[in-house]
């Protein structure tokens, strides 16, 4: 029993320096693998569609020069893109807004994340709104809106264990649920972490 108790420990020791080491980072083609693997792992929910994993593998450095310009294109406002990585290991991808349209303001917020899905459940989701909130200070933002979908219960724990408050519910785009809007004060958030 108690070799049960010290191997739980070392695995979730193990687990807390694995989600330590993960830094956000510039999209790179280093990230190549990884981020094909979490293409074809997203694909598979029936997310990022759009995307095509040949076109990518044939000229992967096109792409990662093209993304300011899918953003821009995407919400309209000027967006910095990182990937959460741990070494050379793509784990999802973080947006941070730099301001708010009327659509951005009712559905997107300043942040936006995605773990891939082999990595979720094991503390990258908050991890990367943590490091998100970081790079929102930098740019001089005092109050950052997070949304989340109703449905998506680990978002939203995420949101609120970072001091978001929920302000209000909205109807969701077209057959979407229905979008939880949380404001997160970048002070009080950065002053629990000095």
């Amino acid at each position: 029993m108690a070799e049960n108790f010290l191997e739980n420990q070392e695995i979730a020791f193990e687990k807390k320096e694995s989600i330590e080491a993960a830094t956000l980072e510039q999209p790179s083609p280093k990230y190549k693998i990884g981020y094909l693997a979490a293409l074809e792992e997203f694909q598979s929910e029936g997310r990022y569609l759009n995307i095509s994993k040949e076109e990518l593998e044939k000229d992967f450095g096109a792409f990662i020069d093209r993304i300011p310009a899918m953003r821009m294109e995407l919400n309209g406002v000027p967006e910095t893109e990182y990937w959460l990585t741990r070494g050379d290991e793509y784990i999802g991808r973080l947006s941070i807004r730099h301001e708010l349209d009327e659509k951005l303001l009712l559905h997107g917020g300043h942040i936006g994340y995605a773990i891939r899905p082999s990595q979720r459940k094991k503390g990258y989701g908050k991890k990367a709104l943590e490091l998100g909130l970081l790079e929102t200070k930098k740019l001089g933002l005092d109050t950052v809106l997070v949304t989340c979908d109703s449905t998506n219960t680990a978002s939203r724990r995420i949101i609120e264990s970072h001091t978001g408050v929920l302000e209000n519910k909205v109807e969701g785009e077209p057959g979407k649920p229905t979008k939880l809007r949380f404001w997160i004060d970048i002070k009080s958030i950065t002053s629990q972490q000095s």
